[in-house]
């Protein structure tokens, strides 16, 4: 990859693969450093800050066994997803890919369930910042559902400004939240050591042997939880979204994926293990996140508060990178004709400024959530959200077969960064991640959850037959510039262009 022999297949590739309609307009303004940390970002979430303790307190240790697998085959996700985006880097992603391997209604029915999965992520971080938030007393006397909205405004104003503002924001938070987790590694590492005091505990290995071993509720419980793992992990796919709107995407795209295995085992592996040898599985809650925990049993004076900042951080973090993809989403399958017109506008900072207003209201559904049911509101949303993300996951692996069966006939060679194992690691991932879909049958919890979803999935088959006859099949081969605010035309009067043809050849649109 560092030389430019080795660069030209994927230039090759990239440029076989034609761009997109839903491409053109964004401004490239992310820079390697926002990649990387977009990378790092949208693998660490509430999952971990928050959702981790009410798990641990279930399973035990034998959850970071449940992480470590989910971890493998994530990353097998995204390399598998990252050999599409070298070979063209598209703001659309894989909704992007599976117009091009599955045609347009597998771009809409991928398109609309990732979208609808963040925006179920952004109201299950939103609920997540104002339970944060309730730490102190001076917000706990105000209600819910009111801090809820309050961070939803924050990060709006954020993505609305600029990608660039985006980036550098996101780039601060995943940089505190890294921070924070390796000095939880470090001086968690340092009390099991030295057997330190950790509240009313003794950090050391005792933690595990003395409270039921590896699974003290049993290794099915362990594994009930892996889609709460699952959602634990949504976001890795985030690098890819952001590829479009990348400078040097095939540079920069590889460093940031092959480090995803590392961060996985040291951020959420290693995590679990050290929280469950500095205090006992039994100690954590699903109403406190386990750092928040740890840190107040220090008793080191305001530990916990600040600490408690930096979980709201990472919750932040969450939310903006939410609504960052599923702004690009909706716009892309407005583009395509199975969205509503107005999510198609960009303002004159490039950015989605119909779809990212309409994903707020849906998101405030989220804020509705908080008002009647504050007490289930994120346990009902991150389920809903697991199983989501682990459907997407599976369409990924999906499209990534696809992929390798078109190659086979066109002789198209693939880019040097691929997926290994392919095709095997393909069918191994999509076995795994239907798997973790079907556990949920052995849940009352699990059961309700998937009927949810069976709901979502029927309305998208509805919506299919509503819509079908906008779709505009020619958005992958045309380009458009549809920056309404800069242009100030009407639909019927653009113009569309081959990627062959000069700025001179453009012809009319016709609907």
């Amino acid at each position: 990859m560092g030389t430019s022999d080795s660069n030209q297949p994927q230039r090759n590739a990239s440029k076989n693969a034609g761009r997109e309609l839903a491409d053109e307009g964004y401004a490239k303004e992310l820079q390697p450093r926002h990649i990387r940390m977009i990378a790092i970002g949208g693998s660490i979430g509430t999952g971990l800050f928050l959702g981790t303790g009410g798990r641990l307190a279930q399973g035990g240790p034998g959850l970071m066994i449940a992480y470590a697998i989910c971890g493998v085959f994530a990353f097998l996700m995204v390399r598998a997803l990252g050999e599409l985006a070298i070979r063209r880097p598209s703001s659309g992603a894989f909704v992007s890919y599976a117009r091009e391997f599955l045609g347009e209604k597998g771009a809409y029915f991928t398109g609309w369930m990732y979208y609808i999965v963040w925006a179920t992520v952004l109201m299950a971080d939103s609920t997540a910042s104002a339970l944060y938030l309730h730490y102190w007393k001076a917000f706990q006397g105000v209600p819910q559902w009111l801090l809820a909205f309050i961070v939803l405004a924050v990060v709006f104003v954020i993505n609305m400004l600029s990608v660039k503002l985006f980036g550098e924001a996101e780039f601060w938070f995943s940089a505190i939240k890294v921070a924070m987790i390796i000095l939880f590694i470090v001086l968690g590492l340092w009390a099991a050591i030295t057997g330190m005091k950790v509240g009313d505990y003794t950090a050391g290995i005792h933690n595990i042997t003395d409270n039921g071993g590896m699974f003290p509720q049993g290794l099915p419980v362990v594994l009930m939880l892996t889609l709460g793992v699952v959602y634990a992990f949504g976001g890795t796919e985030m690098v890819a979204v952001a590829s479009g709107e990348a400078k040097d995407a095939q540079k920069v795209l590889p460093k940031a994926i092959n480090s995803m295995i590392i961060r996985i085992f040291v951020f959420y592996v290693g995590s679990v293990a050290v929280m469950t040898l500095v205090m006992p599985y039994t100690a954590y809650s699903a109403d406190e996140s386990p750092f928040v925990t740890f840190f107040s049993a220090l008793g080191v004076p305001y530990a916990g508060d600040i600490i408690q900042i930096v979980v709201l951080i990472a919750a932040l973090s969450a939310l903006n990178s939410g609504l960052y993809a599923s702004g690009r989403t909706m716009r892309s399958l407005a583009l395509a004709g199975s969205g509503p017109k107005v999510a198609k506008r960009l303002n004159k900072n490039k950015v989605p400024s119909g779809a990212i207003p309409l994903t707020m209201l849906i998101a405030m559904l989220g804020v509705v959530l908080n008002a009647i049911v504050p007490e289930s509101a994120f346990n009902i949303v991150m389920n809903l959200a697991g199983i989501g993300i682990a459907f997407i996951w599976c369409i990924i692996m999906v499209i990534h077969l696809a992929y390798l069966r078109r190659i086979k006939k066109t002789g198209e060679k693939r880019p040097d960064y691929r997926l290994p194992g392919a095709p095997v690691t393909d069918w191994l991932t999509l076995v795994f991640f239907t798997v973790v879909v079907i556990s949920n049958f052995f849940s009352e919890e699990g059961r309700q959850t998937i009927l949810v979803f069976a709901i979502v999935c029927v309305a998208l088959v509805i919506g299919w037959f509503v819509v079908r006859g906008r779709i505009k099949a020619t958005l992958l081969d045309n380009m458009l510039d549809i920056n309404d605010d800069a242009l100030g035309v009407p639909d019927e009067e653009r113009a569309v262009a081959s990627p062959d043809m000069g700025d001179d050849e453009r012809t009319p649109l016709i609907k």
